[in-house]
């Protein structure tokens, strides 16, 4: 079994896994991901399977259950709290839409998080629930002293994402789960910037959604959704099908009785090609280590931070050496426009993610994984000297 060392160190290795290295250079895995060759290799196993009995067929059956387990284990979870869904909305729509909510209930949420962790929250003022805002200091930077500060005697849920997607900011989510939830209060995260990245445990949450498509290295619509087990009879399924309430021989009941465990919030078929994909890519993920991982990506993050500093950029986000860095960074300019820049990259096979602030400034998002090299940094980072020069002429 390679280790990560064994992978940077060996070019052919590397290529087979990820084909692409041969002639790109992908940095936009805080969007949507591309595919290790192992995980396309399953789900194409799948699907020649599928051409010649069902889809659902024993051994592929047996491996998404098995992936209950293998997903538990990565976010520190049981078996029976983790369903099989995505992409992560759906996960946090369940959560909104299926909590006993009373008017004048309180939700803690950050404003700028990405829209998927928004909107599920917002939708609940129909109810009467009000919605109350934290306002970081900068963006994504949610501390305990932040959220301690926003609690009420009616709060009743706080919902974060785990990492901002555009400045890279992580939450010590030990620490803000300990504090809500010795209140009493629950602790909902949106978790697809880090599952696969950095350390992510339950152990102070209540509801975790996260799709694989990020940093995990799997498909899309396919996703972890976490309920902490004491709060399944609390947490009433918003979708309902023939595979979470009970329907013995396929026939309607008069009454609905839910199913156990992860089965619970799964109303109907299940994505099986993609939570195989998935699979596949929590398992090389744990191969390659989660902690070798983090340093890789850190490692990758200061070398862009050493090049691109001086070329006049702004960094969004906390820098390499803080315990709230991710895999992230994202940069502006004063003077230069950053569209050619992301352009420039495209065409020269470099994939970097464009984004924007509030105020309609434009960003550059950097977001490598392990199997990225310091030498692509350098590579990348002589581009955008090119590309920067280009503007000055």
């Amino acid at each position: 079994m390679p280790t990560l060392s064994d992978l940077l160190s060996d070019e052919s290795l590397r290529a087979e896994e990820f084909p692409l290295v041969r002639d790109s250079i992908f940095l936009a895995h805080a969007g949507v991901t591309i595919l290790p060759r192992r995980v396309v290799r399953v789900m194409q196993a799948h699907l020649e399977q599928s051409c010649l009995r069902m889809q659902e067929y024993p051994e592929a059956w047996k491996a998404v259950t098995e992936t209950r387990g293998i997903a538990a284990g990565l976010i520190g979870a049981k078996a029976s709290e983790i369903s099989l869904l995505g992409p992560t909305s759906v996960g946090l729509s369940l959560v909104a839409a299926g909590l006993p909510w009373k008017a004048g209930d309180e939700v803690v949420i950050n404003p700028d998080d990405y829209p998927a962790n928004v909107y599920p929250w917002r939708d609940l003022e129909r109810q009467g629930v009000v919605v109350r805002e934290l306002k970081p200091a900068s963006l994504g930077e949610i501390t305990p002293e932040l959220v301690e500060a926003a609690l009420t005697p009616r709060t009743r849920l706080v919902a974060l994402a785990s990492c901002h997607y555009l400045s890279g900011y992580r939450l010590d989510v030990d620490a803000i789960g300990q504090l809500v939830r010795g209140r009493g209060i629950w602790f909902c995260l949106d978790a697809i910037q880090t599952v696969g990245a950095f350390e992510t445990r339950v152990d102070q949450v209540d509801f975790l959604s996260a799709d694989s498509h990020k940093w995990m290295l799997g498909p899309m619509t396919a996703g972890i959704f976490y309920v902490r087990d004491e709060w399944q009879d609390i947490l009433r399924p918003g979708l309902l099908g023939s595979w979470n309430v009970r329907s013995p021989n396929f026939i309607a009941q008069a009454g609905i009785e839910f199913e156990r465990g992860g089965r619970r919030y799964e109303p109907g078929a299940l994505n099986i090609n993609g939570i195989l994909g998935m699979r596949a890519g929590i398992e090389l993920i744990e191969e390659m280590g989660l902690p070798a991982i983090s340093e890789q990506l850190i490692r990758l993050k200061t070398r862009l931070h050493e090049r691109l500093a001086p070329l006049g950029f702004e960094f969004l986000g906390p820098p390499p050496n803080s315990a709230a860095a991710s895999g992230i960074t994202t940069v502006w300019h004063p003077r230069l426009k950053l569209e050619p820049i992301q352009e420039g990259l495209a065409s020269r096979r470099i994939a970097v993610s464009l984004r924007h602030t509030r105020d309609g400034r434009a960003h550059v998002r950097f977001s490598p994984h392990f199997y990225n090299t310091v030498t692509e940094m350098d590579r990348v980072a002589d581009a955008v000297a090119e590309l920067v020069a280009a503007q000055g002429d």
